[in-house]
């Protein structure tokens, strides 16, 4: 059976006012399109281009599935999940190969 790799992904705008999540197979090629293709997408608008935190599956259902629950939490109940891997809220992009 061949691996795969999904991941559930918290980004956020410089000043960290604002949250968002999704899902993707390529966590680098997800913010470049972030930042630069989609120019009329929610993380464009607000400049959410900063990842705070992101968890590894290998089944995409359960990593949908994942993303559709924290997508229905408050800003207090995702900022404490981003806190479980980075405490200090420090962006982590370097660790997906993307140099902002």
């Amino acid at each position: 059976m061949k691996d795969h790799n999904y991941y559930v992904y918290i980004l956020s705008n410089f000043t960290k006012q604002v949250l968002y999540t999704g899902v993707t197979n390529n966590i680098s090629i997800r913010l470049f399109e972030h930042r630069y293709i989609e120019k009329r997408s929610f993380c464009y608008k607000y400049r959410c281009y900063y990842l705070l935190y992101f968890d590894w599956y290998q089944d995409i259902n359960q990593a949908i599935e994942r993303e559709k629950q924290i997508k229905k939490w408050g800003r207090h109940k995702k900022t404490n999940l981003i806190k479980t891997i980075n405490p200090n809220m420090i962006f982590l992009n370097h660790l997906a190969n993307d140099p902002f």
